[in-house]
């Protein structure tokens, strides 16, 4: 039987958290707490992302998701990542270390979709773009609930368009890459209870909330609203099953940071994280080209983790990240409901 929000005993979702704070043990305690927990294949070699999943459905008998990012054309221009490398050269000389190499690849597109058939995870979700019809319908018919991650209306309509079972509507508030289907659009900001009534009055599927959900108060508005479920991230990256480095855990309490920025200069994709010294530094002059910045920019963040320096690298965090609680993820979701 296809996965149905609606038979959630929480209608709270653990969002997938690439890079790091998702793991295995974080995906099944959401499920296991009575929710929906998700491993990220994101940056994961296909072999690595098929452990993991694997191992967080060993975990619990909760439903488990796989969320995969769609490779979209690069918007990059090589001269303009050339330059911002020159401009980066400071940073790497600060940590003693080498630029990574720009390049683009698919993700490992086709071999993650295979993992998906081969262990039938209860959904699989896409960001930044939507798998071809034909790919929706394979997985439909494998029994695997397919969720496409939404910024606007018109992103729903093609994604519905395309066959998908539901959409999650990522509101501004959102923390890490935001879903915008075109890599070089200013993203929306559409406050997320105006995307989820829009949404609900558009679309004839049902429409998960996400983005800056932080408290039980939080996720009772957008289940009012009509939402079939909350997703958040930022609410579980103290939690103690989650992959949070030390460096992103202590920025998340530390009283300095007071806010957070939208920023391509990580990444080369629009993230929100806490601002900082990076940011402040490259935003202006960061191009677009994801995922090349990103692998332009891996060393430096890798780097700046080592040495403990919380304003070399992205803190991928939501509006809400003062709300952050510690505990495990059972403590996090009771308080939730």
């Amino acid at each position: 039987m296809t996965f149905d929000f609606g038979d959630l005993e929480y209608p709270v979702v653990v969002a997938p958290m690439a890079g790091g704070p998702s793991t295995p043990q974080l995906a099944a305690a959401g499920a296991s707490a009575g929710g929906l927990g998700f491993v990220p294949a994101g940056y994961l070699a296909v072999e690595v992302f098929a452990e993991r999943l694997g191992a967080a459905q060993r975990l619990t008998s909760g439903p488990v998701g796989a969320n995969l990012f769609v490779p979209q054309p690069s918007a990059a221009v090589p001269d303009a990542i050339a330059r911002y490398a020159d401009t980066l050269s400071r940073d790497a000389q600060r940590y003693g270390i080498t630029l990574g190499e720009p390049r683009f690849d698919d993700d490992g597109w086709a071999g993650k979709l295979d993992v998906l058939l081969d262990l039938k995870p209860a959904v699989a979700s896409f960001t930044f773009g939507l798998p071809t019809a034909v790919e929706i319908q394979r997985l439909r018919a494998a029994g695997i609930a397919t969720v496409a991650t939404v910024t606007t209306v018109a992103e729903a309509q093609q994604a519905v368009a395309r066959g998908v079972d539901t959409v999650a509507a990522q509101g501004p508030a959102a923390g890490g890459h935001r879903g915008t289907f075109d890599p070089a659009a200013l993203p929306s900001d559409v406050p997320l209870d105006t995307l989820l009534a829009s949404l609900i009055a558009s679309v004839d599927v049902p429409v998960v909330a996400a983005g800056g959900l932080m408290t039980a108060e939080d996720v009772a508005r957008v289940r009012r609203a009509g939402a079939v479920a909350a997703q958040l991230g930022t609410a579980f990256l103290l939690a103690d099953e989650a992959g949070s480095s030390a460096v992103h855990r202590a920025a998340l309490q530390d009283e300095a940071f007071t806010e957070t920025a939208v920023t391509k200069a990580f990444s080369g994709r629009y993230a929100r994280g806490l601002h900082n010294r990076f940011i402040d530094e490259h935003d202006a002059e960061a191009p677009f080209g994801y995922p090349e910045v990103h692998y332009l920019t891996s060393p430096l963040r890798a780097a700046a983790v080592r040495a403990g320096d919380p304003q070399g690298v992205n803190v991928w965090a939501g509006t809400g990240f003062r709300e952050a609680r510690t505990g495990s993820v059972a403590d996090i979701m009771h308080t939730l409901a």
